[in-house]
């Protein structure tokens, strides 16, 4: 498998932790920055920009929310992989409403960890031939990475523009929450709330009503389908 090697910022108060994973990033050919705290975090981010940020929810100080929240309001929150405790479940959900884009419960498995980060960077490099998407005033470029409606900017994370250009490739198709699990996010297992979160996140940049939903349907007992508005 090649790797797509990339500045990869770990921030973890637990010195064990920062260096496991600091050395298996380093040995998959990545960049890796290490960080003990939130503060420190921010500052490593806006002097380096990483490419995938690795980050603690449980952190002394200002917490991995916090940074999450910090580094959104900055401007293009970069790809976010959240570590969580088995207990954090509402923290895990805030931060994937935040704009986390993946989590990996602890404790886990420093290869697995290398794996999710590997998903991200090969989802968000460029392919070099892609249609571009249209529904109506929906524009999508899997290539450019880039998405705008009604002429403007969508500001999505990695993995809403990743739902929203597989949804756009199959309109009219359902989609259980294992599927897009698997199709989206490269999961065989995981927690389905997850994509729920990341659809409502998507309704409320692509739908001109989110609580009425015309784009991005749900069909009860299976999942979700696009519907074409163009």
């Amino acid at each position: 498998m090649t790797c797509v090697c990339a500045h990869v910022l770990v921030v973890d108060d637990d010195e064990t932790v920062r260096d496991v994973v600091g050395r298996y990033l380093g040995a998959a050919g990545h960049d890796v920055a290490l960080v003990a705290d939130g503060v420190a975090a921010l500052r490593s981010a806006r002097a380096t920009p990483p490419d995938v940020v690795v980050l603690d929810l449980m952190l002394p100080g200002l917490g991995g929310l916090e940074v999450c929240r910090a580094l959104r309001a900055d401007g293009e929150l970069p790809p976010i992989v959240m570590l969580t405790a088995l207990g954090e479940e509402d923290d895990r959900l805030l931060g994937l409403e935040l704009g986390a884009d993946d989590y990996v419960t602890k404790p886990f498995s420093p290869r697995e960890l290398v794996l999710r980060v590997a998903s991200i960077l090969r989802r968000t490099a460029a392919q070099p031939a892609s249609a571009v998407l249209v529904d109506g005033t929906l524009r999508v470029d899997p290539a450019a990475r880039t998405a705008t409606l009604d002429g403007g900017p969508l500001a999505l994370t990695t993995r809403e523009f990743d739902l929203l250009a597989f949804l756009l490739t199959h309109p009219g198709q359902a989609f259980t929450r294992e599927e897009l699990l698997a199709r989206v996010w490269g999961w065989e297992f995981g927690d389905r709330s997850t994509v729920t979160v990341h659809v409502r996140r998507l309704r409320e940049k692509v739908e001109q009503d989110p609580t009425a939903p015309r784009r991005i349907a749900t069909i009860w007992g299976t999942g979700y389908r696009y519907d074409l508005q163009g």
